[in-house]
């Protein structure tokens, strides 16, 4: 990629070291030493060996760190988290109902408290940010506002292999409006034999049937293969043909550099706990652009949808507030709130753009010993039986933190064999291991870890076949 070299990264640090190749075990250490964020990882509780329900405790140190490489599921508690819930415990307790407005962070207002940190993570001005729900809510949210269709303009586009819960959910709303997903649902596949969608096919299909297009709805970075799409690219020519443009983005939220304003995108929606590093079920995002700040197009409605200057007189006469706030429909669930601001602190102090180049170092990095370890054209390949390639893009600015390991033999044998041995990855079946270093607070090291783990694993599953 044009943004950085990574080839050339390695090599220069290889020279030195004095090493052969990026191989060589002592280069995780080197790249840690040199590593300008290596100490963000001390704003992380990070999970030991002694305390994963399932690693076996005689093939590994129990005091040591696990191989965590799994954030893209569910990122690691940052340390100021627990700080400030045991504050709000506190308020709790202490206060009681006067807690909704008494600092800090006054209950009423918390999501607010975090809008201007989240903005900044999503290139967006604050009126277009919202902090509310789960995920899937505010998708169903968002499409009630934006799914409009008409007997010519139905259709919603997305992707094939999209995460079951927006399928989920696009088909109900196509339902909801009275009309068939077999004909007002279009999944587009990648073509035969490439995993991954091309950018020009997917302009190819708005440019071909986006007068019938109602909705284009992609995920910023594909949960099954790692892909980042093309944003920008794709909002604009999804708009040239009158289409809204919205996307899920679930696993771009805090891992890529976003820009949604600039982008002029309609609509978008994330959760936090992956990349955001809030807890499972954290508290939902959602983002619409400032063109929409006043347009009171028809939503679903509560009682934070009403401006707070007005809430309180209770005549049921909505006051709409404006921009993504008008989005909202009950209170902010404080205990929610509490993880985005842990978040926010842990993160206070480093450059979007510097953690964006650390993940193109920690990505790159692992790329080049799976493909020295695992290569079918590599002389040191460690198995003949067992293959294992990255199906993400090896553009660096086409992916994020994952890497989409696939497999030729089960999954379940590989993972079980990493588990016991404290790796923190998930499967996708068929044929995939998802493999995450995040930017925020994996290592040199942890990768380098991985890979010596993977290869035991690899060797013992071949003995097995």
């Amino acid at each position: 990629s044009a943004v950085f070299d990574v080839d050339a990264w390695l090599q220069k640090e290889v020279s030195d070291l004095g090493v052969p190749d990026a191989s060589h075990p002592s280069l995780a250490e080197h790249l840690l030493a040199k590593d300008p964020l290596a100490s963000l990882r001390d704003e992380f509780e990070f999970p030991k060996n002694a305390t994963l329900p399932d690693a076996d405790l005689s093939l590994v140190d129990p005091s040591a760190d696990s191989i965590y490489l799994c954030g893209n599921s569910l990122g690691l508690m940052p340390k100021a988290t627990r700080r400030i819930m045991n504050e709000q415990l506190d308020k709790w307790a202490n206060q009681g109902v006067f807690g909704h407005l008494s600092q800090p962070v006054p209950w009423a207002h918390g999501d607010e408290c975090a809008v201007d940190g989240v903005a900044k993570l999503v290139g967006a001005n604050p009126v277009e940010v919202t902090l509310m729900n789960g995920l899937t809510v505010n998708i169903h949210i968002l499409l009630t506002a934006f799914y409009n269709p008409t007997a010519t303009r139905h259709k919603i586009l997305m992707e094939s292999r999209a995460f079951p819960s927006d399928h989920y959910a696009i088909e109900s709303q196509i339902r909801l409006k009275g009309l068939d997903p077999a004909t007002s649902m279009v999944c587009m596949s990648p073509r035969e034999g490439e995993e991954t969608l091309r950018t020009d096919d997917i302009i190819s299909t708005i440019e071909e049937e986006g007068d019938s297009i109602a909705v284009v709805f992609f995920s910023g970075i594909q949960y099954f293969t790692g892909q980042l799409f093309e944003i920008e690219k794709i909002t604009k020519a999804g708009q040239a043909k009158g289409c809204y443009v919205g996307w899920d983005l679930a696993h771009a939220f805090a891992n890529v550099p976003l820009e949604l304003h600039a982008w002029n995108v309609d609509f978008a929606c994330w959760c936090s706990y992956k990349y955001g590093c809030t807890g499972a079920g954290g508290l939902a995002g959602a983002f619409v652009h400032e063109r929409f700040k006043d347009d009171k197009r028809e939503r679903m409605l509560g009682w934070w949808s009403h401006k707070m200057s007005t809430r309180f007189q209770m005549d049921n006469v909505l006051d709409l507030d404006e921009g993504a706030a008008g989005y909202r429909i009950s209170n902010p669930p404080v205990h929610l709130v509490v993880p985005v601001l842990g978040f926010l602190e842990a993160i206070n102090n480093v450059e979007l753009k510097d953690l964006r180049m650390r993940s193109y170092k920690l990505t790159g990095y692992l790329e080049y010993l799976v493909e020295h370890y695992f290569g079918s054209d590599s002389a040191l390949r460690v198995s003949e039986k067992v293959s294992c390639q990255s199906i993400t893009p090896k553009e660096i600015d086409q992916r994020g933190c994952q890497l989409s390991l696939k497999f030729n033999v089960s999954i379940d044998r590989i993972f079980k064999e990493l588990v016991k041995r404290g790796v923190a990855v998930d499967k996708r079946y068929p044929y995939i291991i998802r493999v995450a270093p995040v930017h925020l607070y994996n290592s040199f090291i942890d990768i380098r870890r991985f890979v010596d783990v993977l290869i035991e694993s690899v060797r013992i599953v071949e003995k097995e076949l």
